[in-house]
Protein backbone atom coordinates (compact mmCIF):
# COMPACT_ATOMS: atom_id res chain seq x y z
CA UNK A 1 0.00 0.00 0.00
CA UNK A 2 1.29 3.58 -0.88
CA UNK A 3 1.73 6.52 1.14
CA UNK A 4 -1.40 8.34 1.45
CA UNK A 5 -1.46 11.93 0.54
CA UNK A 6 -3.24 13.73 4.01
CA UNK A 7 -6.21 15.92 3.85
CA UNK A 8 -6.38 19.34 5.08
CA UNK A 9 -2.80 21.21 5.12
CA UNK A 10 -0.67 23.54 3.17
CA UNK A 11 2.47 24.30 2.29
CA UNK A 12 4.62 27.62 2.69
CA UNK A 13 8.46 27.30 1.87
CA UNK A 14 10.52 24.64 3.29
CA UNK A 15 7.29 23.63 5.73
CA UNK A 16 3.86 21.82 5.51
CA UNK A 17 0.78 23.27 8.21
CA UNK A 18 -1.37 20.76 9.17
CA UNK A 19 -4.87 22.48 9.39
CA UNK A 20 -6.65 19.01 10.78
CA UNK A 21 -6.91 19.77 14.48
CA UNK A 22 -6.16 22.67 16.90
CA UNK A 23 -2.66 22.38 17.36
CA UNK A 24 -1.98 23.50 13.25
CA UNK A 25 1.31 21.70 13.25
CA UNK A 26 4.25 23.24 11.17
CA UNK A 27 6.34 20.48 9.98
CA UNK A 28 9.81 20.59 8.36
CA UNK A 29 10.44 17.39 6.36
CA UNK A 30 10.81 14.44 7.98
CA UNK A 31 8.62 15.64 11.03
CA UNK A 32 5.67 14.28 12.70
CA UNK A 33 2.46 16.19 14.01
CA UNK A 34 2.36 16.13 17.57
CA UNK A 35 -0.45 13.04 16.87
CA UNK A 36 2.73 11.23 15.69
CA UNK A 37 0.42 9.67 12.78
CA UNK A 38 0.85 12.87 10.16
CA UNK A 39 4.56 13.82 8.66
CA UNK A 40 6.29 15.84 6.20
CA UNK A 41 7.86 14.03 3.65
CA UNK A 42 9.37 16.33 0.81
CA UNK A 43 6.96 19.18 1.53
CA UNK A 44 3.82 16.70 1.40
CA UNK A 45 2.11 15.98 4.58
CA UNK A 46 1.77 12.03 4.73
CA UNK A 47 -0.91 10.18 6.83
CA UNK A 48 1.23 7.22 7.84
CA UNK A 49 -1.68 5.58 9.95
CA UNK A 50 -3.27 5.27 6.88
CA UNK A 51 -4.47 1.48 6.53
CA UNK A 52 -2.29 0.58 10.14
CA UNK A 53 -4.13 -1.33 11.90
CA UNK A 54 -3.20 -2.23 15.46
CA UNK A 55 -6.65 -3.75 16.88
CA UNK A 56 -9.52 -5.44 15.03
CA UNK A 57 -12.38 -6.81 17.63
CA UNK A 58 -15.52 -7.87 17.68
CA UNK A 59 -17.11 -5.65 20.77
CA UNK A 60 -20.33 -4.93 22.83
CA UNK A 61 -21.90 -2.05 21.66
CA UNK A 62 -21.76 -0.53 25.51
CA UNK A 63 -18.10 -0.95 25.60
CA UNK A 64 -18.05 1.90 23.33
CA UNK A 65 -19.71 3.57 25.25
CA UNK A 66 -22.72 4.14 23.16
CA UNK A 67 -25.88 2.73 26.13
CA UNK A 68 -28.69 4.24 23.59
CA UNK A 69 -28.00 3.26 20.31
CA UNK A 70 -28.70 -0.62 19.20
CA UNK A 71 -28.19 -1.60 22.93
CA UNK A 72 -27.21 -5.47 23.04
CA UNK A 73 -25.83 -5.27 19.61
CA UNK A 74 -21.88 -5.90 18.30
CA UNK A 75 -19.80 -3.54 16.83
CA UNK A 76 -16.89 -4.06 14.21
CA UNK A 77 -14.05 -2.02 15.83
CA UNK A 78 -10.95 -1.21 14.10
CA UNK A 79 -8.00 0.66 15.90
CA UNK A 80 -4.80 2.19 14.49
CA UNK A 81 -2.49 4.18 16.42
CA UNK A 82 -1.88 8.00 17.04
CA UNK A 83 -3.43 10.83 19.34
CA UNK A 84 -3.47 14.46 19.01
CA UNK A 85 -4.22 15.15 22.54
CA UNK A 86 -1.32 13.89 25.80
CA UNK A 87 -3.21 12.94 28.13
CA UNK A 88 -0.69 11.63 31.01
CA UNK A 89 -3.76 9.48 32.58
CA UNK A 90 -4.73 8.15 28.77
CA UNK A 91 -6.15 4.50 30.11
CA UNK A 92 -5.46 3.27 26.69
CA UNK A 93 -2.02 4.31 25.73
CA UNK A 94 -0.50 1.48 24.44
CA UNK A 95 -2.10 1.48 21.56
CA UNK A 96 -2.60 5.45 20.97
CA UNK A 97 1.33 6.03 21.80
CA UNK A 98 2.64 3.10 19.86
CA UNK A 99 5.63 3.24 17.30
CA UNK A 100 3.85 3.33 13.61
CA UNK A 101 4.32 0.07 12.24
CA UNK A 102 3.64 -1.28 8.91
CA UNK A 103 3.10 -4.93 10.24
CA UNK A 104 -0.83 -4.77 9.37
CA UNK A 105 -1.85 -2.93 6.39
CA UNK A 106 -5.95 -3.11 5.57
CA UNK A 107 -7.34 -0.70 2.37
CA UNK A 108 -10.69 0.67 3.20
CA UNK A 109 -11.84 -2.16 0.56
CA UNK A 110 -10.53 -5.16 2.16
CA UNK A 111 -11.96 -3.37 5.48
CA UNK A 112 -15.54 -3.55 4.03
CA UNK A 113 -14.63 -7.12 2.56
CA UNK A 114 -13.74 -7.90 6.08
CA UNK A 115 -16.93 -6.53 7.52
CA UNK A 116 -19.22 -7.90 5.02
CA UNK A 117 -17.88 -11.34 5.73
CA UNK A 118 -18.66 -10.88 9.22
CA UNK A 119 -22.06 -9.70 8.51
CA UNK A 120 -21.29 -6.66 10.72
CA UNK A 121 -23.76 -3.63 10.49
CA UNK A 122 -22.07 -1.35 12.70
CA UNK A 123 -18.63 -0.38 12.43
CA UNK A 124 -16.43 1.78 15.47
CA UNK A 125 -13.15 3.87 15.23
CA UNK A 126 -12.00 3.54 18.02
CA UNK A 127 -9.19 2.64 20.71
CA UNK A 128 -6.54 5.24 19.60
CA UNK A 129 -7.96 8.61 18.55
CA UNK A 130 -9.48 8.00 15.00
CA UNK A 131 -9.34 11.68 13.82
CA UNK A 132 -5.47 11.09 13.29
CA UNK A 133 -6.56 8.14 11.07
CA UNK A 134 -8.75 10.46 8.95
CA UNK A 135 -8.28 9.68 5.87
CA UNK A 136 -8.88 5.88 5.90
CA UNK A 137 -11.82 6.71 8.41
CA UNK A 138 -13.86 9.01 6.28
CA UNK A 139 -13.12 6.62 3.06
CA UNK A 140 -14.32 3.82 5.09
CA UNK A 141 -17.06 5.29 6.63
CA UNK A 142 -18.32 6.40 3.00
CA UNK A 143 -17.83 2.53 1.61
CA UNK A 144 -19.62 1.03 4.52
CA UNK A 145 -22.65 4.13 4.25
CA UNK A 146 -23.36 2.39 1.09
CA UNK A 147 -23.44 -1.08 2.19
CA UNK A 148 -26.10 0.33 4.93
CA UNK A 149 -24.07 -0.01 7.90
CA UNK A 150 -23.90 2.37 10.59
CA UNK A 151 -20.37 4.21 11.27
CA UNK A 152 -19.36 5.39 14.99
CA UNK A 153 -16.81 7.68 16.30
CA UNK A 154 -14.95 7.33 19.64
CA UNK A 155 -12.94 10.45 19.85
CA UNK A 156 -11.80 13.06 22.27
CA UNK A 157 -13.25 15.57 19.64
CA UNK A 158 -10.14 17.59 18.99
CA UNK A 159 -10.74 18.51 15.40
CA UNK A 160 -10.92 21.64 13.55
CA UNK A 161 -14.90 22.34 12.00
CA UNK A 162 -14.60 21.77 8.28
CA UNK A 163 -13.15 18.27 8.16
CA UNK A 164 -15.72 16.96 11.26
CA UNK A 165 -18.17 18.35 9.17
CA UNK A 166 -17.51 16.50 6.07
CA UNK A 167 -16.93 13.16 8.03
CA UNK A 168 -20.23 13.69 9.88
CA UNK A 169 -21.95 13.15 6.71
CA UNK A 170 -21.47 9.42 7.34
CA UNK A 171 -21.36 8.95 11.22
CA UNK A 172 -24.51 7.65 12.67
CA UNK A 173 -23.14 7.88 16.19
CA UNK A 174 -20.60 9.69 18.01
CA UNK A 175 -19.09 8.82 22.31
CA UNK A 176 -16.68 11.89 22.74
CA UNK A 177 -14.50 12.38 25.59
CA UNK A 178 -15.27 15.84 27.44
CA UNK A 179 -12.31 15.01 29.99
CA UNK A 180 -13.14 18.36 32.41
CA UNK A 181 -15.03 21.83 32.12
CA UNK A 182 -11.82 23.45 32.81
CA UNK A 183 -9.29 24.80 30.23
CA UNK A 184 -6.71 24.45 32.61
CA UNK A 185 -7.09 20.54 32.60
CA UNK A 186 -6.74 20.32 29.13
CA UNK A 187 -3.80 22.74 29.14
CA UNK A 188 -2.10 21.22 32.12
CA UNK A 189 -3.16 17.10 31.23
CA UNK A 190 -3.71 16.82 27.64
CA UNK A 191 -1.92 19.61 25.92
CA UNK A 192 -4.67 21.00 24.31
CA UNK A 193 -7.78 23.19 24.89
CA UNK A 194 -11.39 22.67 25.99
CA UNK A 195 -13.19 25.21 23.27
CA UNK A 196 -12.51 23.10 20.33
CA UNK A 197 -13.80 19.84 22.04
CA UNK A 198 -17.21 21.70 23.15
CA UNK A 199 -17.38 22.85 19.43
CA UNK A 200 -17.43 19.30 18.04
CA UNK A 201 -19.86 18.23 20.56
CA UNK A 202 -22.09 20.89 19.40
CA UNK A 203 -20.95 20.56 15.52
CA UNK A 204 -22.11 16.90 15.64
CA UNK A 205 -25.91 17.30 17.65
CA UNK A 206 -26.53 20.02 15.10
CA UNK A 207 -25.68 17.22 12.55
CA UNK A 208 -28.37 14.65 14.12
CA UNK A 209 -25.41 12.38 14.63
CA UNK A 210 -26.44 9.97 18.12
CA UNK A 211 -24.13 11.38 20.18
CA UNK A 212 -23.04 10.15 24.21
CA UNK A 213 -20.36 11.73 26.54
CA UNK A 214 -18.11 10.36 28.50
CA UNK A 215 -16.13 11.94 31.35
CA UNK A 216 -13.29 10.13 33.27
CA UNK A 217 -13.69 11.77 36.61
CA UNK A 218 -10.12 11.50 38.77
CA UNK A 219 -10.44 12.69 42.39
CA UNK A 220 -9.45 16.13 43.05
CA UNK A 221 -7.98 16.74 39.34
CA UNK A 222 -11.53 17.00 37.10
CA UNK A 223 -13.98 15.84 40.23
CA UNK A 224 -14.37 20.15 41.19
CA UNK A 225 -18.57 20.58 41.88
CA UNK A 226 -18.32 23.83 40.28
CA UNK A 227 -16.69 22.57 36.79
CA UNK A 228 -18.70 19.79 36.85
CA UNK A 229 -22.31 21.92 37.23
CA UNK A 230 -20.94 23.93 34.31
CA UNK A 231 -20.63 20.68 32.82
CA UNK A 232 -24.20 19.71 32.97
CA UNK A 233 -24.94 23.50 32.42
CA UNK A 234 -23.37 22.89 28.29
CA UNK A 235 -24.77 19.13 28.37
CA UNK A 236 -28.36 20.38 28.95
CA UNK A 237 -28.28 23.22 27.03
CA UNK A 238 -28.10 20.92 24.11
CA UNK A 239 -30.31 18.63 25.30
CA UNK A 240 -31.30 17.28 28.70
CA UNK A 241 -31.70 13.14 27.01
CA UNK A 242 -27.76 13.63 25.70
CA UNK A 243 -26.32 10.22 28.22
CA UNK A 244 -23.56 11.46 30.27
CA UNK A 245 -20.95 8.50 31.27
CA UNK A 246 -18.70 8.88 34.31
CA UNK A 247 -16.23 6.39 34.04
CA UNK A 248 -14.21 5.71 36.60
CA UNK A 249 -10.27 6.34 36.36
CA UNK A 250 -7.61 3.66 37.34
CA UNK A 251 -3.87 4.84 37.52
CA UNK A 252 -2.03 4.22 34.48
CA UNK A 253 0.28 5.94 32.03
CA UNK A 254 2.07 8.95 34.09
CA UNK A 255 -0.66 9.14 36.28
CA UNK A 256 -0.21 7.08 39.78
CA UNK A 257 -3.18 8.85 41.91
CA UNK A 258 -5.74 7.06 43.38
CA UNK A 259 -8.52 5.18 41.43
CA UNK A 260 -11.60 6.97 41.62
CA UNK A 261 -13.38 6.67 44.76
CA UNK A 262 -16.85 5.36 44.73
CA UNK A 263 -18.60 7.94 46.88
CA UNK A 264 -17.18 10.85 43.94
CA UNK A 265 -18.71 8.60 41.34
CA UNK A 266 -21.67 8.39 42.98
CA UNK A 267 -22.09 11.90 43.99
CA UNK A 268 -21.39 13.52 40.54
CA UNK A 269 -23.95 11.24 39.10
CA UNK A 270 -26.80 12.21 41.77
CA UNK A 271 -25.56 15.68 40.92
CA UNK A 272 -25.89 14.71 37.14
CA UNK A 273 -29.79 13.56 37.53
CA UNK A 274 -30.93 17.30 38.46
CA UNK A 275 -29.75 18.22 34.79
CA UNK A 276 -29.89 15.24 32.54
CA UNK A 277 -32.03 12.42 32.01
CA UNK A 278 -29.62 9.46 31.49
CA UNK A 279 -26.54 9.40 33.39
CA UNK A 280 -24.38 5.92 33.87
CA UNK A 281 -21.32 4.94 35.94
CA UNK A 282 -18.65 3.04 34.48
CA UNK A 283 -16.33 0.79 35.44
CA UNK A 284 -18.15 -0.10 38.28
CA UNK A 285 -19.58 -3.20 39.83
CA UNK A 286 -22.89 -1.72 40.59
CA UNK A 287 -25.85 -2.42 37.71
CA UNK A 288 -27.69 -0.19 39.48
CA UNK A 289 -25.71 2.67 38.08
CA UNK A 290 -25.57 1.20 34.76
CA UNK A 291 -28.92 0.51 33.94
CA UNK A 292 -31.42 2.22 31.74
CA UNK A 293 -34.35 3.38 32.95
CA UNK A 294 -37.61 5.39 31.58
CA UNK A 295 -37.63 9.53 32.05
CA UNK A 296 -41.31 9.68 33.26
CA UNK A 297 -41.93 6.83 35.06
CA UNK A 298 -38.66 4.94 36.41
CA UNK A 299 -39.61 1.48 34.73
CA UNK A 300 -36.25 -0.08 33.67
CA UNK A 301 -36.16 -0.53 30.27
CA UNK A 302 -32.90 -2.27 29.83
CA UNK A 303 -30.27 -4.03 33.12
CA UNK A 304 -26.42 -3.83 32.33
CA UNK A 305 -24.14 -5.50 34.89
CA UNK A 306 -20.71 -5.74 33.19
CA UNK A 307 -21.94 -5.89 29.58
CA UNK A 308 -24.33 -8.55 30.32
CA UNK A 309 -27.74 -6.89 28.85
CA UNK A 310 -31.46 -7.62 29.38
CA UNK A 311 -34.13 -5.71 27.49
CA UNK A 312 -36.91 -5.69 29.41
CA UNK A 313 -39.22 -5.01 26.85
CA UNK A 314 -40.17 -5.39 22.80
CA UNK A 315 -39.38 -1.94 21.76
CA UNK A 316 -36.83 -0.24 23.98
CA UNK A 317 -37.71 2.95 21.63
CA UNK A 318 -40.66 3.51 24.08
CA UNK A 319 -41.24 2.49 27.75
CA UNK A 320 -43.84 -0.43 28.03
CA UNK A 321 -45.29 0.81 31.31
CA UNK A 322 -46.40 4.64 30.47
CA UNK A 323 -45.63 4.39 26.44
CA UNK A 324 -43.46 7.23 27.32
CA UNK A 325 -41.30 7.86 24.33
CA UNK A 326 -37.20 7.47 24.64
CA UNK A 327 -34.32 8.17 22.55
CA UNK A 328 -33.10 4.64 22.20
CA UNK A 329 -32.32 4.04 18.34
CA UNK A 330 -33.05 0.43 17.24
Amino acid sequence: MQDKIALYWNKQGGKVFCELCPHECILVHGKFGICNARQNIKNVLISKSYGVISTINIDPIEKKPLYHFYPGSTTLSFGSFGCNLKCGFCQNYVIARAKPSENIKLSPEDAIYFAVEKNAKLLSYTYNEPLTNYEWVLELAKLAARKNMHNILVTNGYIKEAPLEKLADYIAAANIDLKAYDDGFYNRHCSGTLSQVLKSIEILYKLKVHIEITNLVIDAENSDRQHFLQMLNFISSLSDEIPLHLSRYFPNNNFVLPQTRKETLINLYKIAKNKLKHVYIGNYDDCKYGSTYCKNCGFCIIERNGYNIKINCKNPAFCPQCMTRTNIII
